[in-house]
């Protein structure tokens, strides 16, 4: 059995297909240009293969209720050309396959259950952050994902200033100073002028942003309880967790009892940055298991 994957960026679209062991066969990717140009080439590449079923994880906001006319969109995307596109819809039209449809930290989410629960470690829930041009975040709990009525915007959420930033009016441009406003890759440039790889982490601004994401930790800890918070995306590296960890003890102050920090804020099981293929896969086999049901 062949399944497809397309995780959707907003940089470049990753098109893969796997088998029912989640084992990739083929990959290629490219720039997300226009939705035409981007669609087209997604469609025509897995023309190739005779997958049965598509896991789609894309960059958002999308509409994910399937009673609502506009399912399978990406609605009021700040991406140029993007918005009010029907994603889902224009693969439908020439790939005659179950499809599910999802946010792309939904995808790396299920994509970090799935292996957790193959390596037998006992997770039941948990929490993928990704952290990179922008931030998002996906929750799953006993292996649903959290949201109904849209899906969580957890890179949105509001936090407390660091003394040391308070002049840094933050870069979202919907909320100014919210999570993704303060941690986002371009955040080094605003703030620097330079980018996150050219900024050592002996230096001050790494400390800032622990801070940040300490908190945004802290909120899923008390409000959703999970097993695990797993963090991704280019910002983010095992010494950067190490300051967020040393943070978030500091500030959750042994509030509530969590796992050993190690193992309760991680990086993904998954590597280089495939979470989310093997998440789709998988997504893909749920959705034709269903559909044959």
């Amino acid at each position: 059995m062949l399944v497809g994957s397309i995780e959707a960026g907003g940089t470049k679209f990753v098109c893969a297909v796997g088998d029912e062991d989640y084992r990739i066969k083929d990959s290629v990717h490219f720039p997300t240009t226009t939705p035409e140009e981007t669609l087209r080439k997604t469609i025509d590449y897995f023309k190739q293969f005779d997958i049965e079923a598509l896991g789609i994880a894309s960059f958002g906001p999308i509409e994910q209720r399937k009673n609502s006319p506009k399912y399978g969109y990406i609605t009021s995307t700040p991406k140029p050309g993007w918005s009010n596109t029907d994603f889902v819809g224009a693969l439908k039209k020439e790939l005659d396959v179950p499809m599910f449809w999802t946010t792309d930290v939904n995808g790396s989410a299920y994509g970090e259950y799935v292996m957790s629960t193959l390596s037998n470690e006992k997770i039941n829930s948990l929490v993928y952050y990704t952290i990179g041009t922008g931030v998002g975040a996906g929750a799953i709990a006993d292996g649903k994902f959290i949201g109904n009525i849209g899906h969580p915007e957890m890179g949105h959420t509001f936090l407390k200033r660091h003394p040391d930033d308070l002049d840094f009016k933050g870069i979202c441009p919907f909320h100014g100073d919210c999570l993704e406003g303060l941690v986002a890759g371009p955040t080094f440039d605003a703030r620097l002028g330079k980018p996150g790889k050219d900024v050592p982490l002996t230096d001050h601004v790494w400390d800032i942003m622990a801070y940040y994401v300490a908190q945004a930790a802290i909120q899923v800890t008390l409000i959703l309880r999970p097993d695990k918070i797993v963090f991704g995306g280019g910002v983010v590296s095992e010494t950067f967790l190490d300051k967020v960890r040393v943070q978030f003890k500091e500030l959750l102050n042994d509030y509530v009892d969590v796992p050993e920090l190690d193992k309760y804020i991680t990086m993904p099981v998954v590597k280089n940055n495939g979470s989310a293929t093997l998440g789709d896969f998988a997504l893909a086999i749920r959705e034709l298991n269903a559909f044959q049901d």
